[in-house]
């Protein structure tokens, strides 16, 4: 069976984004492997293996296009209406938490925020299909 161990973007700043997913979601540089023409950012929160891949090509001086195949990045939070008010005072612009349901019952709760190269994470409420 394969296991999923990490999911790769690619940023234009590299101190940027690691200090915008250190200050959003805690995650922390676990690896940095610089090449000629390029580096790699692996981070990693406490609670787990899986790792978010940074790929800051060194030539790339405009943003990437996103385009429209991207979905989101998605964390699990203890408390959901915490985590949106720590990320707030943080002046990390959240999106408005919301819930979503399935066949009428509780599914989902979470908000959306967007990283500084358009990236959009998802963090989850530990609950429902999601623990």
């Amino acid at each position: 069976m394969a296991k999923p161990i990490h999911s790769m973007i690619r940023v234009l700043d590299e101190a940027r984004s690691v200090d915008f997913y250190r200050r959003a979601l805690g995650l922390e540089v676990h690896d940095r492997l610089a090449f000629d023409s390029f580096t790699l950012v692996y981070l990693r929160a406490p609670e787990g293996p899986f790792e978010l891949e940074l790929t800051i090509n060194h030539d790339r001086a405009e943003p990437y296009e996103l385009g429209n195949g991207y979905g989101h990045f998605a964390v699990l939070v203890e408390d959901l209406a915490a985590e949106h008010a720590r990320m707030s005072a943080a002046d990390i612009e959240c999106g408005p938490m919301r819930e979503m349901t399935h066949g009428g019952k509780p599914m989902a709760k979470f908000f959306f925020i967007t990283d500084p190269d358009g990236y959009k994470t998802e963090v989850l409420q530990r609950f429902g299909r999601f623990n």
